[in-house]
């Protein structure tokens, strides 16, 4: 089967949570023989590759623009491009995302023996970085990509719940996946790593860390004014770029006369010294609250973490009872300074965190579940089919 995965900005991974997603399915459907090509954004002929570990490599022609505000319309026009380009080619088109749902009737009419498999993230319409006019136009995208998909895909239990009754039937949970990672060990590496990004001294074990684009939903705000009524001698690094420069000045003025060190380090794409971050991390705090599962969240559970994630179905149904929880900045202060004052009461988190996410979202089991669906698909086609031509034969007769 020649499937194409289209609506992130490609692999390798060097942005966010599709991404993420898109590299770890691909690599896996591409060890069990299936053809995959990925949609990637501008790169220069010069440095682009035609492959990737197996998956053969799509990329948009225009270069994307510096501006945030343009740059939607960009990533929209390159979905929709990608449509018309990889639909007559594939047997199955996997879309991440709604932002260009009601464009998601190109392949029906392209290639009509095409499938189309809609993922539809997170709750994307409840975020306050959109105004009222994208809100409303992603949740009807949102509406319409569930109208046309052959099969929608929620990456938590929850997502269903955001889901029109009348299409639950054709609504598959399968959750993003996760492998384990190799512990890293040696302090000198880990100095030498962190000096490329600030020049405050950080020591193993002595800090907390957050991964996350800095935005409303993320509760960035929260954990940073949570962390200034802390009375700790150690920091707060935050990985991750703004998506607005009114949020960034607004967290920024927050942190101006704080007693203690925020740490914006921006983003970071060397997988090694991200694992090397979460494991040597007093506590991970994970704010995120509008989407489904999240990959960071699986990263750092994965990493033996003691998880303080904010207090929402999603990251409840992902760690359970195996990680902290907190509604706001007061209740995030004082589970900061449990673990601060009191870690080896917490340790036990760890491990429970991390056997919870293997077992239940690892890319062995995530891969088998999405091959079932394209069984599924195929024989629910030749079931059509075979019905079609009976139905032929009798009207012969």
């Amino acid at each position: 089967m020649k499937i194409a995965i289209v609506g992130s900005r490609g692999i390798p991974a060097k942005y966010g949570g599709f991404e993420t997603f898109a590299q770890g399915l691909t690599e896996n459907l591409v060890e069990r023989g299936y053809e995959v090509s990925v949609s990637c954004e501008y790169e220069s002929p010069h440095s682009r590759k035609n492959s990737y570990n197996g998956a053969a490599l799509e990329y948009f022609p225009i270069k994307p623009p510096e501006n945030y505000f343009l740059r939607k319309f960009y990533e929209n026009l390159s979905d929709i491009y990608f449509l018309i380009k990889l639909s007559r080619k594939h047997e199955l088109i996997y879309f991440l995302g709604i932002e260009v749902g009601m464009f998601l009737f190109i392949p029906l009419i392209l290639n009509r023996k095409s499938k189309l498999i809609v993922n539809v993230d997170g709750v994307m319409w409840k975020r306050s970085k959109f105004n009222l006019f994208e809100r409303w136009l992603l949740k009807l995208n949102h509406i319409m990509a569930t109208i046309f998909a052959h099969k929608i895909i929620v990456d938590s239990q929850e997502m269903k719940n955001y889901v029109n009754n009348k299409y639950l039937d054709k609504t598959v949970y399968i959750s993003y996946g996760i492998d384990a990672c190799d512990p890293i060990v040696g302090n000198d590496d880990f100095k030498e790593q962190i000096k490329k990004y600030t020049s405050f001294r950080i020591t193993p074990g002595n800090y907390f860390l957050v991964v996350a684009r800095m935005e409303p939903e993320n509760n960035i705000q929260t954990i940073v004014e949570a962390f200034s009524q802390l009375n700790v001698d150690i920091p707060l690094l935050i990985v991750g770029d703004f998506t607005s420069s009114q949020y960034q000045k607004k967290i920024e003025s927050i942190t101006v006369d704080m007693p203690s060190d925020v740490i914006f380090m921006g983003s970071i794409y060397d997988q090694k010294f991200l694992n090397m971050l979460r494991q040597n991390c007093r506590a991970y705090i994970h704010g995120h609250s509008v989407g489904g599962t999240n990959p960071s969240l699986l990263e750092a559970a994965v990493s033996r973490n003691i998880i303080i994630a904010h207090d929402n179905p999603f990251n409840r149904e992902v760690c359970g009872k195996s990680a902290f929880y907190f509604k706001n900045s007061s209740e995030l202060t004082r589970k900061l300074e449990l673990v601060y004052n009191y870690p080896e009461t917490c340790l036990y988190l760890k491990d429970e965190v991390y056997h919870r996410v293997l077992e239940g979202y690892s890319w062995d089991k995530i891969t088998e579940n999405y091959i079932s669906l394209f069984k599924q698909i195929s024989q629910e086609d030749n079931e059509l089919i075979t019905t079609l031509e009976m139905d032929y034969e009798r009207k012969r007769v």
